[in-house]
């Protein structure tokens, strides 16, 4: 048995959003059609939020969030406090597993980013003020601000790339270190951009959008190094790796193999949030790209299908992850959230109870704790 972990990211994981009770569900769409007023919905979101930390604890998650209950979409804080985007329809399509798409609308930047409130600090204390465990805070990735955020001929008519880069970070430092003010020690950047840009196909996309696509990666470990560069003295900064998560459907499939040696082996981030819950992320072979000063949390979990994963399957999965990587610098977890977007994923309560609770019984075997 490994040895569990005294800080985060502990042995038993998860990466933040929870399906949201239909009553929550029923009071936001009230408030978006002006039927009730925004005290209203702070109430309905402050009970099913205490409860859902009452839930984490429950199930034995020694790191607790509030299931991102009061936005509709993963990233929706972000455009929310931070001036500089225009809601335009996105580029890209989601695929579920019967290949159907489904098209959605995405922030875009249209003017200089500013951040004029804390973008998850009230989420921050709200949850630390509630639980003795350890709040996690998660946030967009700064990459991603760019990959799906800026787009050509509009972001650029009176905004320089670096100049946004420049801004984008001050964004990013801003908001750590008013976390780290009320004493957050815990955070985690959702990337979809690295996903994507495993992708062959997106690949071809992002180089016809005029980008030489290895300077550019670059760039992005870059931005993200910079972003956190000076963070809070003890602040732990995960990064998770996603390839969408909307509904049960995703947006890119490749394993990480084109992008490991210059993305893991260059970021400066604490741990990794990796997908590996299907085929479509690949082997686990680039995780010896990793330096042994981060962390793994593999995501041998799914959070798309209510089926739960048999217990041997996923050690054999953690052993077999461990021939590239040491099993003690490992952790187990979903791999995304089971409610990216507020509608949800297609699992019911139960189903993501059971999963929950699969994850902490093989974390224990194998970590302890």
């Amino acid at each position: 048995m490994a040895t569990a972990s005294a800080r985060p990211p502990f042995p038993a994981e998860h990466v933040g959003s929870l399906l949201r009770p239909p009553e929550l569900l029923e009071a936001r769409a009230a408030f978006e059609a002006g039927r009730i007023p925004i005290e209203e919905l702070r109430a309905v979101e402050d009970r099913h939020i205490l409860e859902a930390i009452r839930f984490q604890e429950r199930v034995g998650l020694r790191s607790v969030t509030d299931g991102e209950f009061r936005r509709a979409i993963y990233f929706g804080h972000f455009p929310a406090a931070v001036e500089g985007f225009t809601w335009m329809d996105a580029r890209d399509t989601f695929t579920d597993a019967r290949g159907r798409r489904m098209r959605y609308r995405t922030p875009v930047v249209t003017g200089r980013l500013r951040r004029v409130r804390g973008i998850a600090t009230e989420e921050y204390r709200f949850v630390a003020e509630r639980t003795a465990r350890t709040p996690k805070v998660t946030l967009p990735s700064p990459c991603s601000q760019h990959y799906f955020r800026w787009r050509e001929g509009v972001s650029d008519r009176d905004y320089d790339l670096e100049a946004f880069f420049t801004d984008l970070t001050h964004v990013y430092r801003e908001e750590l270190a008013a976390l780290g003010a009320l004493g957050a020690g815990y955070v985690q950047f959702d990337d979809v951009s690295f996903g994507m840009l495993s992708d062959e196909r997106h690949r071809r996309e992002f180089r016809a959008r005029g980008y030489d696509l290895e300077a550019m990666v670059d760039r992005y470990v870059d931005l993200i190094n910079q972003a956190i560069a000076g963070r809070p003295e003890g602040m732990v900064v995960a990064l998770h790796v996603c390839r969408g998560n909307n509904q049960g459907r995703w947006l890119a499939e490749g394993g990480y193999d084109a992008l490991a040696e210059r993305v893991f082996g260059q970021l400066q981030v604490d741990a990794l949030f990796l997908e590996y819950d299907s085929p479509r992320a690949g082997g686990f072979a680039p995780l010896r790209f990793v330096p042994r000063r981060q962390r793994v949390v593999l995501g041998l979990v799914s959070t798309k299908t209510p089926a739960l994963e048999p217990e041997e399957r996923l050690l054999r999965a953690i052993e077999e992850a461990g021939r590239h990587f040491p099993v003690e610098r490992m952790a187990l977890s979903p791999q995304c959230g089971f409610a990216s977007t507020a509608p949800g994923n297609p699992l019911t309560p139960a189903d993501q109870e059971a999963k929950l609770r699969r994850v902490v019984e093989v974390a224990a075997r194998v970590w302890g704790g």
